[in-house]
C-alpha cells in the first residue's frame, strides 16, 4: 500500500488518462452531479433515490477513501473540454468484504463506452499499484447493463466471492494479467 500512500500525501490522487479521458480527484463541484444522480430513478441500483443531504454523506465518505485508505473514486472528465462525464473508481464502505470497483456516468455519456475506458485505466492503475491478486464489482442482479460492462471489461462471474446483499452478482477482475 505504500505505493497508493505517497499519491496522497498532499490529498491528491493521481491523473490517469486515455486517449480522451482524464480521471482526477474529485473536487466540490463535482457533488452537484452525484446529488442529480441520487435524486433521480437512475440510482435504484445503488439505494436511491437519496435526498441531498444523503446523498452529501455517501459521496464525501466515497472521496475521503484517498486520505484514509490511499485508494477512492476518480472524477471523469472529457480530455479535452473538461466535461465533467461520471466517476469511476474504488469504493469500500465499512459493509463491503475488499474494495470494489464502481462506476457512474452522466446521461450524456452513456452508450459511448466512457465507463469501460476509464473502468480500464483504473484496472491497469491498479495492477502497477497494488500488489491485489484481483478487485471485484458487486452488482444487484437486475442491473443488467452494469453486469454486462464489467463483463466486457475481462471480468468472470465468481459465485466464490462475497456479494453484499443476496443474490448480488459478483464479478472478479485478476490484476495480474491487466498490467
Amino acid at each position: 500500500m505504500t505505493a497508493l500512500s505517497a499519491n496522497v500525501a498532499n490529498l491528491q490522487a493521481p491523473v490517469l488518462e486515455t486517449g480522451d479521458l482524464r480521471l482526477r480527484m474529485p473536487k466540490l463541484s463535482d457533488f452537484e452531479y452525484r446529488a442529480a444522480f441520487y435524486a433521480s430513478d437512475r440510482s435504484v441500483w445503488e439505494g436511491g433515490p437519496l435526498s441531498r443531504n444523503a446523498a452529501w454523506r455517501l459521496w464525501a465518505s466515497e472521496v475521503g477513501q484517498w486520505p484514509l485508505m490511499g485508494y477512492g473514486p476518480f472524477t471523469v472528465e472529457d480530455r479535452d473540454s473538461g466535461a465533467y462525464l461520471g466517476e469511476v473508481g474504488i469504493y469500500h464502505p465499512a459493509e463491503y468484504p475488499a474494495p470494489e470497483l464502481g462506476w457512474f456516468v452522466v446521461p450524456k455519456a452513456e452508450g459511448r463506452g466512457v465507463a469501460a475506458r476509464a473502468a480500464r485505466a483504473v484496472l491497469d492503475w491498479l495492477a502497477g499499484a497494488t500488489d491485489w491478486p484481483f478487485i471485484t464489482n458487486i452488482i444487484d442482479p437486475g442491473n443488467q447493463r452494469s453486469i454486462a460492462l464489467g463483463l466486457r471489461i475481462g471480468g468472470v462471474i465468481d459465485a466464490t466471492l462475497p456479494g453484499i446483499d443476496p443474490g448480488d452478482v459478483v464479478i472478479r477482475h485478476d490484476l495480474r494479467v491487466a498490467a
